[in-house]
Formats: structure tokens, sequence, C-alpha cells
């Protein structure tokens, strides 16, 4: 299993019937991707106990992370945990120390809909930080973050060392010409340089450039020759601006 590999599930039918629009998932890819780690899966499904198992486990086996989002709150939709559970073949437990936190935050006047915070897929680790009023928990390889985008985040941050690994080295090409046009230098390219991430990304009705050429690789090196072989190729004129 490559070390550096994530894959992200987001859970929630108010994601598939357009109700909310999915932001941790972009956010999610971009602070990866800053860190190292390359994002190979991102995938939407709905609120459903079997479906998540199902997912789960397929992704916790073949991605050395799997983080979810949403689907941890008090209500009835709220099915996250029995899903993670269920993949790693554990029960869904109260554990002690998340119930206390409850009960004392509640001033001991909790219900039973307060307690499901509380239930955890046995085993599960929980993850304090001093930014956090309530702990990650990471069961086996599986992060379970909330659905609301600023709950993602900063419990996001509060575990961003974990995953520091080496990272990805990008130059950028801006360009004045047809896609069409610019096959021939890409394909040649990526001819000699096999191994690079090469991306093309046309922009419609923009006044400055209309492609975006991308070049990445976690060899530093790799990338600035690739860098100037591409260059080497396209008429000057066409080149707008690099990064």
């Amino acid at each position: 299993m490559n070390q550096a590999t994530a894959a992200i599930i987001v859970i929630g039918n108010e994601i598939l019937s357009g109700k909310v629009v999915d932001m941790n998932s972009s956010y999610l890819a971009k602070e990866l991707r800053t860190l190292g780690v390359a994002l190979e899966r991102i995938l939407v499904i709905p609120d459903d106990v079997d479906v998540i198992a199902a997912a789960v486990s397929d992704y916790s086996s073949r991605f050395r992370w799997v983080f979810t989002s949403g689907g941890v709150g008090p209500t009835h939709d709220d099915v996250t945990i029995a899903g993670v559970a269920l993949a790693l073949g554990v029960r869904v437990v109260r554990h002690p120390l998340l119930e206390e936190q409850i009960q004392k935050f509640s001033g001991g006047k909790v219900d039973e809909a307060g307690l499901k915070l509380a239930e955890v897929p046995e085993g599960a680790e929980l993850i304090y930080d001093e930014g956090l009023s309530f702990p990650v928990l990471l069961a086996r390889n599986v992060y379970i973050l909330p659905g609301i985008p600023e709950l993602f985040r900063a419990k996001f941050q509060a575990l961003r060392a974990r995953f520091a690994s080496s990272p990805f080295h990008l130059r950028v090409v801006y360009l004045r010409a047809a896609e069409t046009a610019l096959v021939p230098f890409l394909n040649a390219t990526l001819r000699a340089f096999p191994a690079l991430l090469l991306g093309s990304y046309p922009k419609w009705n923009d006044p400055e450039y209309h492609v975006k050429v991308t070049l990445e690789s976690k060899d530093a090196a790799y990338v600035e020759r690739a860098f100037a072989h591409l260059l080497a190729q396209i008429p000057p004129e066409l080149v707008v601006r690099t990064e």
C-alpha cells in the first residue's frame, strides 16, 4: 500500500439531492496535495449503513488514509459510526470519556439523542487537540469527520501534521493557444518524461490565456527538466506566463 494515498467518503442524502453543496472534499483535496498526499478517490454516498460499510471496507484496505465527511450527529440519519463499525467488524459502543464530556457540557441533563454523540466504533482512538472542543475519531485508518465545513476544517487542521509527506513540485504554463494545437508538445513531453503528472485545462472567455498546463512530480529536478523540455517546443509567442 502506498504510504501517502488517501480517499474521501462524503456521506449525506443532502449532498446527493443537491440541497447542500459539498465543500469538504475540495478543501481536503487541496490540503492533502500541499502535504504531498495523493488523493485517489472522492466518493459521495447516501445515509445508508450498508453502503457506508461497503465503501469503508473497500477503501480502508486500498488506501493509507480514509476520511469520512458527515453523518456523525444526533439524528436518525446520522449513521456513519454504525457504517464504519460494520465495515471494520466491531460493535458500536458508548465511549465513557465522551459520555462524561457530554454530561459535563449539558450539566447532567442530556437525553439519548445527545448521548448518541458518545457512540464510537469499538476500539476507536480519540484524538484531542487544544483547539478542539470535541475529539476526532480514528477507527484503524479511518478518520471520522463532521460534515459542517467549519468543524471539518478545524478538525483536519488539528490532524494536519500527521499526513506530511514528500511534497509535490509544480510548474505551470499559461498559454494563448487552442488546446488541440498543444497536443503534439504535450505528447512529446510525456514520451520524454513518462512519470510526469501532466495536466491541460482549457479556460473559455478569459482575456489573458486559453489553456493552463501543469507539470507535477515529487522529484523537483525531474519537473524542471520536463518544464524546460515543454517550453523548448512551444513557440514563445504562445506563452503568456509561467509559474
